[in-house]
């Protein structure tokens, strides 16, 4: 009888593994789209897409972002500034869009644009530290989706949202961990809307990668920034040496930084070409080994483990 129920698992395995392997019959003809292609995930993906055969429409922030991805590129990709925070940008750009693609529709978006924002301990912040990051990672993502969702539906292509392990734990704070968990919830609601008019929608978790998007000098300089506004009393509290002990617990876990930018980039290509996307990928080890199985934790060991990577306080008391 266990031989049996061993051979059936394996089969069930064999099988999950071809069918994730099926491709899409062309993609020659076909046209993506892909926000915040100025540096990092987007950058790549956009250079990736465009030597598979895509048609790539390759969103970014900045003149000069715009001009050096066009210059690595061939002719097939075409460039256009936007900014996801302002409504009548991404209007323009969708009709622009619209034209462009004609009656083929927009067989992939990839909604990956964001900014970390403020990362400092919650009583540091004002809520002016809280909207950048939810304007550009989620209104901005929400505002994009639906401008260009009409042509995603007459593809019944793909809606990939690239959101990140901080979707799905509270690893710092700030307004980026709040923004992405709301990417998560839209991500889940459009899917299943969307499931009726054949078009897949999937959220990508990324771990920690080392892009722009994480450069510590920058991180650095906002929390220094906001350390010189905060009142004496909560300086009191955390210590003038604060911000130092947390630069050296993260000195300590170097170990979780992916380098590699193309794991992110392979879930996309995933999700734009099989047959059969997957809703939900975690790309890096350490989204796979530890941030997204720690999130399905019981909430006393995550707070456990996320304290013990914190810096600890001169003196909570003296409030």
């Amino acid at each position: 009888m266990l031989f049996w129920v061993l051979g059936l698992l394996i089969l069930c395995v064999f099988l999950w593994t071809c069918k994730g392997n099926l491709k899409i019959a062309d993609i020659t003809d076909k046209y993506i789209f892909i926000t915040g292609c100025d540096s990092g995930f987007g950058n790549l993906a956009a250079k990736t897409f465009d030597k598979k055969g895509f048609h790539v429409i390759a969103a970014c922030l900045t003149e000069s972002g715009s001009t050096a991805l066009k210059a690595e590129t061939s002719d097939r990709l075409h460039t256009v500034l936007l900014d996801v925070t302002n409504p009548e940008n991404v209007k323009r750009t969708a009709q622009w869009v619209k034209d462009k693609v004609g009656e083929k529709g927009l067989w992939g978006l990839i909604n990956n644009a964001g900014v970390p924002g403020v990362l400092a301990p919650t009583d540091w912040l004002t809520l002016e530290d809280y909207r950048e990051p939810v304007e550009v990672n989620l209104f901005g993502l929400i505002s994009v989706t639906l401008n260009m969702l009409p042509l995603v539906k007459k593809a019944q292509g793909r809606v990939i949202n690239v959101s990140s392990v901080g979707g799905r734990l509270a690893i710092v704070g700030g307004g980026y961990t709040p923004s992405k968990y709301a990417v998560e919830g839209f991500n889940d609601s459009l899917r299943r809307d969307m499931k009726a008019f054949g078009v897949h929608v999937s959220c990508i978790e990324p771990g920690l990668f080392k892009t722009n998007l994480a450069d510590p000098v920058k991180t650095l300089e906002k929390k220094l920034a906001i350390w010189e506004q905060l009142s004496p009393d909560i300086k009191r509290q955390y210590g003038e040496g604060y911000i130092e002990k947390s630069l050296d617990k993260l000195k300590g876990n170097t170990s979780f930084v992916n380098m590699d930018l193309s794991l992110v980039v392979e879930c996309m290509d995933h999700a734009l070409t099989s047959l059969f996307p997957k809703t939900h990928y975690a790309a890096g080890k350490d989204a796979k080994i530890f941030w997204i199985p720690l999130s399905h934790m019981p909430a006393v060991l995550q707070d456990f483990l996320l304290l013990k990577q914190k810096a600890e306080l001169a003196n909570p008391k003296a409030v």
